[in-house]
């Protein structure tokens, strides 16, 4: 199962990924019938925006600096693993916000 958004609409890609037994779930035009769970895009895009948000705003994973493919996957795990880290504690500690930073920033 894949999730996108509109613009990955396109017959070939359909064809191509129903060939391969994946199944694309993406919400439908303005004057097309709804697509077939459309109606479960909605929780899941929250989610999906709200997951990016913090990886660009907090994380800064858009000025990682690095130079190379490798370089780019340790700096992203890294962060990953601080935020992560950073998650569990403020649930363990009842953090009324779990997916922050903002105290761990000096």
């Amino acid at each position: 199962l894949i999730i996108a958004d509109k613009g990955y609409a396109s017959a070939e890609l359909d064809d191509y990924l129903h060939d391969r037994g994946v199944e694309l779930l993406r919400p439908a035009y303005r004057n097309r019938a709804p697509r077939p769970g459309q109606a479960l895009l909605g929780p899941i895009r929250q989610l999906i925006e709200s997951v990016n948000d913090t990886l660009k705003g907090q994380l800064d994973l858009e000025l990682h600096g690095a130079r190379t493919l490798p370089g780019v996957t340790v700096r992203v795990a890294q962060r990953l693993l601080a935020l992560t880290a950073a998650i569990w504690h403020n649930r363990a500690t009842g953090q009324p916000i779990t997916r922050s930073l903002i105290a761990y920033d000096h």
